[in-house]
């Protein structure tokens, strides 16, 4: 055979593989006709940007999928279109840094997560200032401060990061 015949066969082959995994932008509905959620399909599974809308319209969440999974900065509202909390995904698994707000759409609590639990620190917001810190191991509270001195004093404020 010739090499020009394996030149057309791989070709064909390759054009045959690009065919079959397409990247398509797909939108799926509410029964009221609301759109329920958008977002990039490959190999049927969600990938890049995604939003998902409450069946008022609002917004309900957004963030990125890598073959099927969450991964990056994800953020999610509430139903009267407050952010409610966001965070970094790693593989569909929440992990680092995460901001919990209360119901006026104010940081609450801001806590460090590893395999979707709190495993850090967790800082508790009054009024936009930090009124008291804990420590959790694998979902367990190991300390708790009352007070930012005191939290300070025996931590490295770098940790934070």
């Amino acid at each position: 055979m010739s090499l020009h015949f394996y030149g057309i066969s791989i070709a064909i082959l390759l054009f045959s593989v690009n065919s079959f995994a397409q990247k398509t932008y797909q939108k799926e509905y509410y029964d009221s006709g609301q759109l329920k959620e958008e977002g990039w399909v490959l190999d049927d599974k969600k990938v890049d940007y995604w939003k998902f809308y409450f069946e008022n319209g609002n917004l309900k969440q957004e963030g990125s999928y890598k073959k099927g999974q969450k991964i990056k900065y994800w953020y999610f509202y509430t139903e009267n279109a407050l952010i409610d909390k966001e965070g970094h995904f790693k593989k569909g698994i929440k992990e680092n840094w995460w901001l919990f707000y209360d119901e006026n759409g104010i940081v609450n609590y801001k806590c460090q997560l590893e395999n979707n639990q709190k495993n850090g620190y967790c800082l508790v917001y009054k009024e936009e200032e930090i009124i008291k810190a804990s420590k959790f191991k694998e979902g367990k509270k190991i300390k708790e401060w009352t007070s930012l001195s005191s939290f300070k004093k025996e931590n490295n404020i770098f940790d934070l990061r």
